[in-house]
């Protein structure tokens, strides 16, 4: 049977969904780039930068750094610890991981595309002690036993071979240490009406897309996938975490621009675009409010040990 566990300092409120709370003197992130609103008019305007960038820039605020305070607050990093972030990304866990380790720590960021470490580079402070590494989760080309700590934020659902890049991170902890994943799902009415939609009007391989980011959410598979890479101690943590994002239309071009569908999608048709826009917000008028939009998003957080 799966473990569940509920880390002394992540607390649950009730208040209609259930809300972590930030504990006391949890890590904080300065954005070093200014956020731009999304462009007005044509929506195929938001699909000029590369994803990479628009990651950075709309994704992160809204759903990557509140869901990387979650993930560190369970990892309850450590003065001088070493610590690995696989599947980084554009890097918000890596540099809060390195703010928590301070100067005597080491923080290695690794992901397998060079958008996203670049982008990572460029709004890392140049006095961060961070090593950016291009490399596959699979053949992380690291010493054995040589970190405290690794951490994945929502990457390990994109692996092709998960038990592989587990048995990579088990082989780069020392013994004793730890691993923390986070992992997004079931999708949420919003997500799976998007992947409908992106299905129905733009190409069937953008719904599979969508479909794989919730793909790895189940406590016992997640468990068993840690069990076989020889992790032990293993518990997982499944709950619901509230997001504060745009209203949807804006929503909608923010996320689908920081994603492999702005490719398909800024080559479509206008008129297909607009059919599009129109039904995916026809979907999503339930959760709008004053303020933006209501995402109750689904999580899974797992640790073990080595």
């Amino acid at each position: 049977m799966t473990r569940r566990f509920r880390p002394h300092n992540l607390r649950s409120v009730s208040h209609g969904a259930r809300r972590l709370v930030p504990a006391r003197g949890a890590c904080k992130e300065v954005d070093h780039r200014r956020e731009q609103p999304m462009p007005k008019g044509n929506p195929t305007g938001a699909m000029g930068t590369p994803p990479p960038e628009n990651y950075e820039r709309y994704f992160v605020p809204a759903i990557g750094k509140p869901l990387a305070h979650d993930l560190l607050r369970i990892a309850a990093l450590r003065p001088g610890e070493r610590v690995l972030d696989v599947g980084c990304g554009t890097g918000i866990v890596t540099r809060l991981a390195a703010r928590e380790v301070g100067p005597d720590g080491t923080t290695v960021g690794v992901d397998v595309h060079p958008g996203m470490l670049a982008v990572a580079r460029s709004v890392t402070p140049p006095a961060s002690r961070i090593e950016w590494r291009e490399a596959d989760a699979e053949a992380l080309p690291l010493d054995d036993a040589s970190f405290d700590v690794v951490l994945c934020q929502m990457s390990l659902q994109f692996v092709e071979d998960r038990r592989k890049a587990l048995g990579e991170m088990h082989r780069a902890l020392v013994p004793g240490g730890r691993i923390l994943l986070d992992l997004p799902g079931p999708a949420t009415p919003q997500f799976a009406a998007l992947a409908e939609c992106v299905g129905r009007h733009i190409m069937p391989e953008g719904k599979g897309f969508v479909e794989r980011v919730f793909s790895l959410h189940a406590p016992a598979a997640v468990e068993a996938l840690l069990v076989e890479a020889a992790f032990r101690d293993v518990e997982v943590h499944s709950t619901v975490r509230p997001l504060s994002v745009p209203a949807p239309r804006e929503f909608l071009w923010q996320y689908v621009s920081s994603t492999p569908l702005a490719a398909p999608l800024s080559g479509a048709d206008s008129k297909v675009l607009d059919a599009f826009e129109a039904d995916v917000l026809e979907a999503w008028e339930p959760f709008a409010r004053p303020d933006g939009m209501a995402l109750n998003q689904p999580m899974v957080f797992a640790r073990a040990f080595k």
